[in-house]
């Protein structure tokens, strides 16, 4: 006994006859545009042939491009390690700066008063030590000739000896107030050149806020992020390409390097490919391209030109022509592209010619 049609089961059957429809009206739609486009001839037969090339496929030497950005290996947020306001900026975007330069500095008033006080202290606390030592001599001589006690000469020299640990404090003091006033005068790390700035005269600086940054343009690299899937299939022994739009030609890095872990958001591994020293040109945020080879699969991949390919919306054809010169329009799935020509995953054999010229296929049929 056959069952009654559910609900659910209907649904289906419906979204299933509504997408075989779909499909059929967006290839009849192809013909029907491809034969509006012009006029058929008066005379099929003084119709030139069709212009065709056989899909190509290709199973070694397979590579596949992922999009990157340039960055630098060292690049630095500049940042004060006290507060103060901006006094001087001794610099702006685009400037090569070297090591130890001044970048800028901050208001240093309050720095180098306690510097100062620091110092008097010091003055201070030796004139104290020398004091106490005169007078631990003194007592010393006195006990050699019994004219004191033990106890008193003790006295003097823990008083000698007070006064030499308050000198040392003060000192070290005096030098922690010294460093602070040199934390006010912002220096170069290393050579490079100064991307941005981030501040004007008269802001006020604290701690960790970035004032600039710098980079060094000798060692720059191309930041990729790669699928996890391809990831996997590259061969043994990372050989690498570069390709920066605008230099004309593919760079061969002097280091690759595949970081271990994945990203849990995207699944994609991060590649690091160093470039070449000194690049005329190359500045970090640009775009740039890293070509990674690919093992080969059991089944080669099929390629068609770029010219051959219909799309109408969503949908995309080829016309494929026979044995008996009769082009059949057959949607295919379409990959990436290489140049002129673009991958078919699904709907066209190797070997298989397609025409060139759609629009003449379809006035062909």
């Amino acid at each position: 006994m056959r069952r009654p049609l559910t609900h659910r089961s209907r649904s289906s059957a419906t979204a299933a006859w509504l997408a075989t429809a779909a499909v059929a009206v967006l290839l009849a739609c192809f013909q029907t545009a491809a034969c509006a486009a012009e006029p058929a001839p008066a005379d099929s037969a003084a119709a030139p042939a069709l212009r065709t090339a056989a899909a190509s496929a290709a199973t070694s030497g397979r590579s596949a491009s992922y999009d990157g950005v340039v960055e630098a290996v060292r690049q630095t947020s500049v940042a004060a390690q006290v507060p103060g306001a901006v006094v001087m900026l001794a610099v702006k975007a685009g400037d090569r700066v070297q090591a130890g330069q001044v970048l800028l500095r901050l208001d240093a008033r309050a720095a180098e008063q306690n510097a100062a006080a620091g110092a008097a202290q010091v003055r201070a606390a030796r004139a104290g030590q020398e004091v106490a030592t005169r007078e631990y001599e003194r007592q010393k001589q006195l006990f050699e000739k019994n004219y004191i006690s033990r106890a008193a000469l003790e006295r003097a020299e823990a008083q000698y000896k007070a006064t030499q640990a308050e000198a040392a404090a003060q000192l070290a003091s005096a030098g922690a107030a010294r460093t602070q006033t040199d934390f006010h005068v912002v220096r170069a790390p290393y050579a490079g050149v100064v991307a941005d700035v981030a501040v004007v005269l008269g802001d006020m600086a604290m701690p960790g806020r970035p004032l600039l940054t710098l980079y060094d343009p000798a060692a720059l690299r191309v930041k990729a992020a790669v699928p996890q899937t391809a990831a996997l299939r590259l061969p043994p022994g990372l050989q690498a390409e570069v390709e920066i739009p605008g230099l004309g030609q593919r760079l061969v890095p002097t280091r690759a390097q595949l970081l271990p872990t994945v990203d849990p958001a995207t699944h994609t591994l991060e590649l690091r490919l160093d470039l070449p020293a000194r690049l005329a040109g190359v500045a970090p945020g640009m775009f740039a391209r890293a070509w990674l080879p690919q093992e080969s699969g059991d089944s080669a991949r099929v390629f068609v030109p770029q010219q051959a390919v219909v799309r109408r919306a969503e949908l995309a054809a080829v016309y494929v022509v026979g044995a008996s010169g009769q082009p059949l329009l057959r949607q295919v799935r379409l990959g990436r592209s290489e140049g002129e020509r673009i991958e078919v995953l699904s709907g066209v054999n190797a070997g298989e010619r397609v025409a060139l010229d759609p629009q003449a296929a379809a006035r062909a049929r």
